[in-house]
């Protein structure tokens, strides 16, 4: 099981990490989540104006669950 940090702290820092510092372009990322979930991450993402699928990729990302990799990557 991947390693989680606390879950305040991983939304905290998505949430700054939004707020403070210039975009860049992503493929988008689809998975099946609950509605209740959906409407939460739709009503977040609104606030810091990033898509849902960018806002779902940098919790994963901030909790350890996905780990980023350079797009350059020949292997």
């Amino acid at each position: 099981m991947a390693k989680q940090k606390n879950s305040r702290a991983v939304i905290k820092n998505v949430i700054n990490k939004h707020t403070k510092k210039d975009k860049k372009e992503i493929s988008q990322l689809t998975i099946k989540i609950d509605k209740k979930l959906d409407n939460a991450l739709v009503i977040l993402s609104n606030q810091i104006n990033i898509s849902k699928n960018r806002l779902i990729e940098d919790i994963l990302y901030e909790s350890g669950i996905l780990e980023e990799v350079d797009e350059n990557y020949i292997g």
